[in-house]
C-alpha cells in the first residue's frame, strides 16, 4: 500500500550538518492541512546529532563503496510487513516496517511507527494481504512496539537470532523496510561499523527526541519508511531492528539498529501484561487536546478536539491545565503522563485556568487517545 497517494511524498531539505532522525515516513493527508513534517528522513534537517562515542572493536577501511538499495529477495521479505498509521488528530499518515513474530499476527516494530496512530494498517509481504491492527503495547524510552494483527492466523514468522552478541564490527549486514514508504520492501546492504552506540535522535523539527544506546551502527543506506524493518545478518538471521539514520552531504550514509535480543526482552514485557512507568499497555485514556509547556505554570493548550471530553468540559484554547485528580501539571509533558497512566473510559477531575485566568474545575471521562 502507497502511502503517498493523497499527497506525493516530500523529502526534507538536505541539512548541512550531520543528523540522526527517526526513520517513519509522515505525509499530509489533508492538503488544506498545517503543514505535517517528513519524520526523520536520512538526509531530513534537525537538530539530533550522535553524541555517544560507543564501542568499536577493530575498524572500516576509509572510502569503504556502499552499494546502492535494491528490490529485497522473496527470502528477505519472509516474515516483515509494511505499517501505514493514520494521525487522525495530525491529519497526517505515517509509514514504516514491521516484523511478525508469531503465526497469529503478533508484530514487532519501534514505536515512533505507531505513536500517534489512530488506526493502523499492516500489509504481510509474503502474501499481500493487509490486516488492521491494535497496538499491544509500546515502550516509548526504548523505541519498541507491539502490535496485534486483527483475524491473522498461519503467518509465517521473521527469521530472528537467537542471540546477535556474535555481530562483529566489519559484518555484512543488509537493512529490509519499506523505504520511502512506496509500500513495496527495499534492501540496503553495507557492514557493521560499530557497537554499542548512544544517540539522541529527533524529528526533522527536533522534536520528539529519544536517547537510545546499545545501537548497531552500519554504513547501509537505510532511510525513511525503513524504521521497525530487519536488519539481517550474512546467514539471513535478523539480529537487529533498523530504527534511526544520520545522513550528510558530505559523510557516508550511516543507520542505526537496535539489536534483536534487546527488542525481544522488551516484547517480553509488554507480552507480561504488567503496565509500568516504561512499558505502556494498550491506548491511553485521551482528553482531547494537544498542548505545549506555559513556563512552569502547566500544560497550555494549543488545540482542541471538536466534541471531545475537554471541549465539552469547557476548556478552550488557550486555557492552561494546571491539576489532573489534585496532581499538579507543571508541563505539556507532565499531563501526558499523568494521563497515560489512565485507561478510556476512566473520569479525572481536571483543572485549569482559562484565557482570563480564572481557575476552574470539572470532572470529565476519558475517550480513548491515539497510540503513545
Amino acid at each position: 500500500m502507497n502511502v503517498t497517494d493523497t499527497d506525493p511524498y516530500r523529502p526534507a531539505a538536505v541539512g548541512r550538518h550531520p543528523v540522526v532522525g527517526l526513520l517513519a515516513v509522515s505525509a499530509a493527508l489533508l492538503a488544506a492541512a498545517a503543514t505535517v513534517g517528513v519524520l526523520g528522513v536520512a538526509d531530513g534537517v534537525g537538530p539530533g546529532v550522535v553524541d555517544g562515542v560507543g564501542s568499536v572493536t577493530g575498524s572500516l577501511p576509509g572510502n569503504v563503496a556502499v552499494p546502492r538499495p535494491g528490490a529485497a529477495s522473496a527470502r528477505q521479505q519472509v516474515g516483515i510487513v509494511t505499517i501505514v498509521s493514520t494521525l487522525k488528530y495530525q491529519n497526517a499518515r505515517s509509514a514504516g516496517t514491521g516484523m511478525i513474530l508469531s503465526a497469529d499476527g503478533e508484530v514487532l516494530t519501534n514505536n515512533h511507527v505507531v505513536r500517534g496512530a489512530t488506526a493502523v494498517l499492516v500489509t504481510d509481504e509474503t502474501t499481500g494481504r493487509s490486516y488492521r491492527a491494535t497496538v499491544v503495547g509500546t515502550a516509548p524510552g526504548a523505541d519498541v512496539a507491539v502490535l496485534r494483527l486483527r483475524g491473522a492466523h498461519g503467518l509465517r514468522r521473521a527469521t530472528l537470532a537467537d542471540d546477535a552478541r556474535g555481530v562483529r564490527v566489519g559484518d555484512t549486514v543488509t537493512g529490509v523496510g519499506n523505504a520511502g514508504g512506496t509500500g513495496r520492501l527495499t534492501a540496503a546492504e553495507g557492514r557493521v561499523a560499530a557497537l554499542d552506540r548512544s544517540i539522541t535522535a529527533a524529528d526533522e523539527n527536533g522534536q520528539d527526541t529519544e536517547r537510545l544506546t546499545g545501537l548497531i551502527e552500519v554504513n547501509a543506506r537505510i532511510v525513511s519508511g525503513d524504521s521497525g524493518g530487519p536488519l539481517y545478518d550474512e546467514a539471513g538471521r535478523i539480529v537487529g531492528m533498523d530504527t534511526a539514520a544520520s545522513a550528510s552531504r558530505d559523510a557516508s550514509p550511516t543507520a542505526y539498529a537496535i539489536p534483536i535480543e534487546d527488542a525481544r526482552g522488551v516484547v517480553r514485557r509488554i507480552e507480561s501484561g504488567v503496565e509500568t512507568a516504561s512499558i505502556h499497555l494498550g491506548y491511553p485514556g485521551f482528553l482531547g487536546v494537544s498542548t505545549k509547556n506555559a513556563n512552569g505554570r502547566g500544560a497550555a493548550v494549543a488545540g482542541l478536539l471538536e466534541g471531545g471530553p475537554a471541549a465539552a468540559a469547557g476548556i478552550t484554547t488557550g486555557s492552561i491545565v494546571t491539576a489532573v485528580d489534585g496532581t499538579r501539571v507543571t508541563s505539556a509533558d507532565t499531563l501526558r503522563a499523568l494521563l497515560t497512566r489512565r485507561d478510556p473510559g476512566t473520569s479525572v477531575r481536571v483543572s485549569w485556568n482559562d484565557v482570563r485566568g480564572r481557575a476552574r474545575s470539572a470532572v470529565v471521562t476519558l475517550t480513548t487517545g491515539p497510540a503513545d
